[in-house]
């Protein structure tokens, strides 16, 4: 018998260190595998045993559950990955992530690991990045800016030292993908920023997330250890007499340091305010040298395409967004969680079937993609397809794809003020339309809510000042979800909602 139990720090807040504690004391000398999330968390703490028919699960379990779980007096859920919501993904980037032991080298290899790595290693730089550019790998922080492109001007860019940075700075509400990964599949992650180290010719390599990470920093660390140990890092990697090497830096947590420049700025130990650009930082990044600067996601994609080929991974999605995209479904939904899929499923598929609708059991009124930036889609877009030109076409953006419901009770002026109110802490400073533009926002949607009917178009002009102005998407994303809340739901604000034509 093998026993599986998360330690993803989900399932520790929601209780999992008990369960692993009653565990350890009903079975004596059967080991429980920790594991990362399946990314069901509405299940978890989720429990998995394998008694030679395949892995089977419960959840949430609870740990007075133990007993009669192994006494066989509690039904298990089925087996995990016939589970619905497990069955109808398309499982890449996650393919290992809650299935095995996220430090052990060996099994990550037995499940694919280090394929991608060693083919890479038989090709050159531009061989490589002509499959990355084969791929369709676009950046999955939110910007949606091709991965390849990116790789071949910092590979192409001449220079002493070059290097690899990974945005781990995971702020987004609802977001909790990067996480996962780190905590759940960190040799994925390292596998990937070697062969973009590989690739451009960059030898050292930064993962830059947050102090609020503390499982995913010591995860990622040991996974660091480990792979040096193993000479998958450091001066000859694999054998094949090339470097890279690669370390955790840790920020205080502001959210403007996700977006790149701000973090090249902290991670050089400087205050985390926003550069103007140019100079881009493929060509002038960390410390002034080229550097690649892609989202964690984006970089643990990477192995699959190497291992599998880049035509394997073009071969799902839509339109120009190929491969998958993990969506993170939060807010007021009965079935949480991480939810990889190609590219072009509805969102109110995303939303309906696969989230099974709002945990109220209320009418969903609304859903913001793309963290508190995101716009906000009524009812009325669920036919949309998830893909960055189409939801970029309704004005909307996916982001880091972080998907959060609201029920027909959400005040949808005091999220747009919320969104106004949120750019005005978080802003770096650096620039007018955002320092100044995000506190006069608050004052206006104030001024709205007390009735001035006037003040709606001072709040457009105002908008309209941040989106052009501003100098990063801070600034010029936070119109997104005031506009949007504002065309979708008019009578929150005191206007007269138009007929449909």
């Amino acid at each position: 018998m093998k026993v599986y139990l998360s330690q993803d720090a989900a399932a520790k807040a929601l209780g999992s260190e008990a369960v692993a504690a009653a565990l350890n004391e009903a079975l004596g000398d059967t080991p429980v595998t920790r594991v990362g999330s399946r990314g069901m968390v509405w299940l978890e703490p989720l429990l998995e045993i394998d008694r030679g028919q395949g892995r089977e699960a419960w959840g949430p379990v609870a740990p007075g559950d133990i007993p009669a779980i192994l006494a066989g007096d509690i039904p298990s859920l089925g087996l995990t990955e016939e589970i619905p919501f497990l069955a109808k993904q398309t499982r890449l980037t996650f393919q290992r992530c809650g299935v095995i032991d996220p430090l052990d080298l060996a099994q990550y290899e037995a499940h694919g690991g280090l394929a991608g790595l060693r083919r890479a290693l038989g090709l050159s730089g531009e061989q490589m990045i002509d499959e990355m550019k084969a791929s369709g790998l676009r950046g999955r922080g939110g910007a949606g800016f091709p991965t390849g492109i990116k790789w071949d001007t910092v590979r192409m860019a001449h220079a002493d030292q070059k290097y690899i940075v990974c945005n781990a700075d995971e702020g987004d509400s609802g977001t909790f993908a990067d996480r996962m990964i780190m905590e759940g599949d960190p040799f994925c992650l390292i596998e990937g920023m070697a062969i973009a180290g590989l690739c451009t010719g960059a030898t050292q390599g930064y993962v830059y997330t947050r102090s609020e990470y503390p499982d995913a920093v010591a995860v990622m660390r040991r996974a660091i250890e480990l792979a040096r140990e193993a000479g998958v890092l450091g001066g000859d990697v694999l054998g094949s007499g090339r470097a890279f090497d690669m370390e955790v830096r840790v920020g205080a947590g502001a959210y403007v340091c996700g977006e790149e420049t701000s973090l090249l700025n902290s991670l050089e130990g400087k205050r985390g305010v926003v550069r103007a650009k140019p100079p881009l930082p493929a060509l002038e990044g960390f410390l002034s040298r080229p550097t690649v600067v892609n989202n964690v996601i984006s970089l643990a994609t990477v192995p699959v395409i190497f291992e599998k080929g880049a035509a394997h991974y073009a071969d799902f999605g839509l339109g120009r967004s190929r491969g998958t995209i993990p969506v993170q479904i939060a807010g007021n939904v009965k079935h949480g969680g991480l939810f990889e899929t190609a590219f072009g499923m509805s969102l109110g598929e995303l939303v309906e079937e696969i989230g099974g609708g709002t945990a109220s059991g209320r009418p969903v009124k609304a859903v913001q993609i793309g963290g508190p930036l995101g716009a906000y889609f009524g009812r009325e877009k669920f036919d949309t397809p998830f893909g960055y030109e189409e939801f970029d076409g309704q004005g909307g953006l996916i982001g880091h794809a972080g998907v959060v419901v609201f029920d027909d009770s959400a005040d949808m002026l005091g999220m747009a003020r919320f969104a106004m109110e949120f750019c005005a802490v978080e802003s770096c400073g650096k620039c007018t339309p955002c320092r100044i533009g995000a506190v006069r926002g608050v004052e206006t949607l104030d001024r709205i809510k007390a009735g001035d009917g006037a003040a709606v178009e001072v709040l457009t002009d105002l908008c309209e000042v941040m989106k052009d102005g501003s100098l990063c998407a801070l600034g010029g994303f936070t119109p997104y979800p005031v506009l949007s809340a504002l065309e979708a739901f008019p009578e929150e604000f005191g206007q007269v909602k138009e007929a449909a034509e």
